[in-house]
């Protein structure tokens, strides 16, 4: 089995990344605060996935990983939201 050592991020990259999140978490809780009908929703949803984005890139190390299996994620979680799109419009047209 070939195993490859990852490179250890800089305090730096974590401590941005970490300072990004916050500002996304600052913005999330400003979006909330406002009434934007239908678009609360989708700027939660983004900025949520960008979020999440950014821990499994940085934190759980995905950045240093082949592009095969970024490539394998990315399909899966698209395929993922495929599926939960189609069963909102299924409940939302019933």
């Amino acid at each position: 089995m070939n195993q490859t050592a990852h490179q250890p991020l800089s305090f730096r990259c974590l401590t941005t990344v970490w300072f990004l999140l916050l500002i996304l978490t600052g913005i999330t809780v400003g979006v909330a605060r406002y009434d934007l009908g239908a678009i609360n929703v989708w700027a939660a949803l983004g900025i949520a996935s960008l979020k999440a984005s950014l821990v499994v890139f940085y934190f759980m190390h995905l950045k240093s990983e082949p592009r095969m299996l970024v490539l394998c994620l990315f399909v899966a979680l698209l395929t993922l939201a495929t599926f939960i799109g189609l069963t909102f419009f299924d409940v939302l047209y019933r």
